[in-house]
């Protein structure tokens, strides 16, 4: 992927967002902060234009997206991943509930995903 200038409204609502974390968030972020458990380095709240994404690893080109039931069957978000998808990287999906109730093997999950050992 090129890099491609973030414009300032979509750089700021990434910046708010990482200061008001739904719970899931808190905890998937606890996972994938500071490449702890030998995790690829993963950034929270990162805008790729036109979009914002819950946390990707651009080494591996793996997003992870923490969903409430609000995403279930959201068009929107289907677009989005087609879009994500034609710049290269694969969307790991977890509901909310999964990560809050068994946050090891949602960890396990996006080792796998990166190609790590798990």
């Amino acid at each position: 992927m090129s890099r491609v200038a973030v414009p300032k409204l979509l750089r700021d609502r990434a910046k708010s967002m990482r200061h008001e974390p739904t719970e899931a968030e808190k905890v998937l972020w606890r996972i994938l902060r500071n490449r702890r458990l030998s995790m690829p380095k993963f950034r929270g709240q990162a805008p790729i234009p036109p979009y914002i994404v819950d946390f990707v690893c651009f080494e591996h080109r793996v997003i992870v997206e923490a969903d409430s039931s609000q995403h279930a069957e959201n068009a929107n978000d289907k677009r989005r991943d087609a879009f994500l998808a034609s710049e290269g990287f694969t969307i790991v999906r977890f509901w909310n509930h999964e990560i809050l109730n068994d946050a090891r093997v949602i960890e396990d999950a996006i080792l796998a995903r990166c190609g790590l050992p798990w």
